[in-house]
């Protein structure tokens, strides 16, 4: 009689956790703020004549010929920016010269700050405030969506998350998990402690290769297509429960700071998918994630 009432209890529990976790019914459009004030995919892939397409002048020649790109990228050819650590320079990124030079920052960060930047490329339509709505007791609503002009000083990117060629993820020491890198790829075997953190969460972020080295993009973190739900498929890359989740920002993983959820965890969860040595499981912790 005992094990059948604690497999009930078992099973009520685990019904109970997929109900809090699962069913993200997103009520407006997926495309959130990237619906562009109703201009839609065109905004970013105009059917016709690249950024010129959409109204901008522009000095390059190739505008729209890669995913027929909407929106003018020549003021940003070259340009260096450095992201995080002002004091090493250690995550400076040379952006791209041109379209063709191969490398992953061209998709995984030059297209995102044609619109994004504010500072060389000023031709989106961009109000430089966040379309979501957070806690109204979290100060104010209007957090700055551009990056090279956010408020605090035009070309100002140091307070901003490294990105580029040099923000590589790293494996094993102080601040990272126990993996491994093979081929550019992040790879945790079973019985490592990421592996754990795997199936108590997840790994939904999408590092770019470059030189043999897993690196940190724009859409490593957010998927510019999904604002507001991730799917979440049960398997290698994550534990939970299949099904959809509600997310934030485009962040590609279930991540929601307007939780109402005393003790949620799942924000920090997001981060610790890089940042290891923060997490629980390479504490000694036994914490899972909580919604």
């Amino acid at each position: 009689m005992k094990k059948v009432t604690l497999i009930t209890l078992l099973v009520l529990g685990l019904a109970t956790f997929a109900m809090a976790q699962i069913g993200a019914n997103p009520s407006t459009d997926v495309l959130g703020a990237h619906l562009n004030y109703g201009r839609g995919c065109a905004a970013c892939h105009a059917p016709h004549s690249g950024a010129r397409g959409n109204g901008i002048a522009t000095t390059d020649t190739t505008t729209g010929n890669i995913a027929l790109w909407g929106q003018d990228v020549a003021p940003l050819f070259g340009k260096t920016i450095i992201t995080g650590q002002s004091e090493h320079g250690s995550y400076a990124e040379t952006l791209p010269s041109s379209w063709n030079t191969g490398t992953p920052d061209t998709a995984g960060i030059l297209t995102c700050l044609s619109c994004h930047d504010g500072n060389w490329a000023k031709g989106a339509m961009m109000q430089n405030k966040v379309y979501e709505t957070v806690p109204s007791t979290y100060a104010s609503n209007n957090i700055p969506t551009l990056l090279g002009n956010d408020g605090n000083g035009t070309g100002d990117y140091l307070n901003d998350h490294p990105v580029g060629l040099n923000a590589t993820i790293g494996c094993g020491g102080q601040y990272n998990w126990d993996c491994t890198i093979v081929n550019g790829a992040v790879t945790y075997p079973s019985g490592t402690k990421m592996y754990q953190f795997v199936q108590n969460y997840g790994f939904f972020v999408s590092p770019a290769a470059y030189n043999g080295q897993p690196t940190v993009m724009c859409t490593t973190c957010h998927n510019q297509h999904l604002m507001n739900v991730v799917s979440v498929t049960t398997g290698s890359k994550s534990g939970l429960p299949t099904g959809y989740y509600q997310t934030m920002f485009f962040v590609r993983a279930p991540y929601n700071p307007a939780t109402t959820t005393t003790g949620s965890n799942q924000t920090a969860q997001f981060c610790r998918q890089c940042h290891g040595g923060e997490a629980n499981e390479m504490n000694n912790g036994t914490a899972v994630t909580t919604f």
